[in-house]
């Protein structure tokens, strides 16, 4: 990955496991643009998209990407940072959201937690794609910390997340996300901070990266 010119850094991760947290940070950090599933689907609800309509508006050159900008800033302030819901399994919002990762990838560069980005973006020609992960005991502490629940729903949560983004990852592509070859970087983060996980991942940039 080359950090002078335009690039996408993709962070996929377990449940619980912080990767959101270091996601958001590392793009401050880098200041470029954070996108995760919580924002994606608030400008795909804002703005009506399908693909259909995306095509529609490129075609008629309306500046959609100023818009974007300007609702942009109010879905992060406003999102939560705790990893929760399920994933609906549509092929039509994969399809869309997919789009719409692609379009604001051609626009400029980005960090992207989820959404299949580790698949979305592997032959794109200047990326970095990352998994964050932890032991079981960190993340169910982590989820239990964050959300004020019980050991036993962060347990429910956790397994049923796992359950269900796998079999997504594994409807669209013959692969897993735990496949660390889908990455160039695998971090754990058992006793290790957010913060030091993105002090790792930009001397990891620094080094290898042009």
């Amino acid at each position: 990955m080359n950090k002078n010119e335009k690039f996408v850094i993709t962070i996929n991760r377990e449940v619980g496991a912080g990767g959101r947290t270091i996601g958001r940070k590392l793009a401050e950090k880098l200041g470029v643009n954070f996108y995760d599933k919580a924002i994606v689907e608030g400008l795909t609800k804002k703005f009506n998209l399908s693909i259909e309509r995306i095509e529609e508006i490129k075609a008629q050159k309306k500046t959609w990407w100023n818009d974007f900008n300007n609702y942009y800033s109010s879905l992060v302030n406003s999102d939560s940072d705790a990893d929760s819901g399920l994933v609906v399994d549509d092929a039509a919002i994969f399809e869309t959201e997919k789009r719409i990762l692609e379009e604001i990838a051609e626009q400029t560069s980005c960090v992207i937690a989820g959404r299949t980005g580790f698949m979305i973006f592997r032959d794109y020609p200047n990326h970095l794609n990352i998994f964050i992960q932890a032991s079981f005991k960190h993340r169910v502490q982590r989820v239990m910390r964050r959300q004020n629940i019980s050991e036993q729903d962060a347990c429910y949560i956790i397994e049923k997340l796992d359950k269900n983004r796998e079999a997504y990852i594994k409807k669209h592509e013959d692969t897993s996300r735990y496949d660390t070859r889908n990455y160039q970087l695998v971090l754990s983060m058992d006793n290790m901070t957010e913060d030091d996980a993105v002090d790792l991942i930009m001397e990891y940039i620094n080094r290898t990266c042009k």
